[in-house]
């Protein structure tokens, strides 16, 4: 991949991953959690959010490794769910913002493409019309994944946030488990699969199998 084929795939991933964090802040603080603009979260100055590891390494190393998925997080925006008036409520609100900030950005990326053919120069033409293909794989991709019901990410918050009960609360809460769960599942036991000859990729395939069915959809 040429130096401009991956500043035109690594850019889009940052534009979804920092507005994915600005989208919760946004929704939290119309919900009258503050905490993320008092922090200057709600910037949409990369620096203000950038996880040296899942904004930038992570996602390089996908780019450049071709395994055929690219995620990544930015640092989390602080959000103080005891300053929600309906908390269970606004959970699942907050939670939700991210994923819709990212379909959002693929439908207008989607629509722009449309429009990038009536550029008559026909290189500019194609480096435009790659970064906005990207814009939508890479929305697409993140909002498939955060809806995964596995904590820390939005899906657990969305299926189990709103539930009155002990346990789906300490589901919620359960992000350390849910990140090494995640890795055991995404990297670990697709790796063991192949050495046994089984397919164990289940959660790769389902981001990445949904992924392309939406960007189908769409572009």
């Amino acid at each position: 991949m040429s130096i401009t084929g991956i500043i035109l795939t690594f850019l889009p991933a940052m534009i979804a991953i920092i507005a994915h964090e600005v989208a919760h802040g946004w929704v939290a603080c119309r919900l009258g959690d503050e905490t993320a603009k008092n922090a200057g979260r709600l910037s949409l100055n990369p620096l203000k959010h950038i996880d040296l590891f899942g904004t930038i390494v992570l996602p390089a190393i996908l780019i450049l490794s071709k395994i055929g998925i690219v995620f990544g997080w930015a640092k989390p925006v602080p959000v103080n769910y005891g300053n929600f008036s309906k908390p269970r409520r606004d959970l699942v609100l907050t939670a939700s913002a991210g994923i819709l900030m990212n379909l959002w950005l693929a439908l207008v990326s989607a629509l722009l493409l449309y429009l990038s053919s009536f550029i008559p120069a026909l290189y500019l033409q194609g480096i435009i019309s790659l970064f906005l293909l990207n814009m939508v794989v890479m929305n697409i991709l993140l909002a498939v994944f955060n809806i995964i019901p596995i904590p820390p990410l939005d899906g657990s918050k969305i299926l189990f946030g709103w539930i009155d009960a002990p346990w789906a609360q300490r589901y919620v809460n359960a992000e350390q488990s849910g990140m090494a769960a995640l890795v055991i599942l995404i990297f670990i036991l697709p790796v063991l699969g192949n050495y046994a000859g089984l397919e164990l990729n289940i959660i790769g395939s389902f981001i990445l199998k949904t992924t392309a069915a939406l960007v189908s959809f769409l572009v």
